[in-house]
């Protein structure tokens, strides 16, 4: 009809390759950067800290959480931002195997199960970060941000394009389908 054979191999593959991307850059931000979106030396802000330039003892100084509710920041939403950040570094690192399995059983429930599961890792990662970002925006610029929020950027991009990769995956294949070999 138009598409090549192996047109549903490459796409497969790009799927796979994004996966080991989201899950590379996950682990970057997240492990490595400890969950800093600016780590500079005048401050330290992430997931678990909240650190700014005292002047007076001429040193960086965490604070604790009362200081930080003191400052507006809700404990609560900056908890629920990390359990939702992390949850999608969570769902990272499992959801290789499972696109493997479903490569492996070519089931269009399967692919369907994939584009969902692309769609939450999308929402709660966006979700996370956006909760994070509107209760310290405050104190961070856009010039301020490092590493670890650039990947998470990234890791959203990648996102993006898997699900369009899943999207289209399931379009090719659902115009490819026959009763005796589906998916080819």
């Amino acid at each position: 009809r138009g598409v090549p054979r192996p047109q549903g191999h490459r796409l497969r593959a790009h799927l796979g390759k994004g996966a080991a991307g989201n899950l590379a850059l996950m682990l970057y931000a997240l492990l490595w950067e400890a969950g800093n979106l600016v780590d500079l030396p005048d401050k330290r802000i992430g997931f678990y800290n909240f650190c700014l330039w005292n002047a007076t003892a001429g040193e960086l100084q965490c604070l604790e959480y009362k200081h930080l509710q003191v400052m507006g920041i809700s404990l609560p939403g900056m908890v629920l931002a990390r359990v939702c950040v992390y949850a999608c570094l969570v769902f990272s690192i499992f959801y290789p195997v499972f696109v493997a399995h479903v490569k492996c059983k070519e089931e269009r429930e399967g692919w369907k199960a994939i584009l969902i599961i692309l769609i939450i890792k999308m929402i709660i990662l966006s979700g996370g970060l956006g909760m994070f970002l509107f209760q310290t925006s405050q104190w961070i610029h856009l010039a301020d941000f490092t590493g670890g929020f650039l990947a998470l950027l990234g890791t959203r991009a990648l996102l993006l394009l898997q699900i369009l990769t899943a999207a289209t995956y399931l379009s090719w294949a659902k115009q490819h389908t026959s009763v005796s070999k589906p998916f080819y």
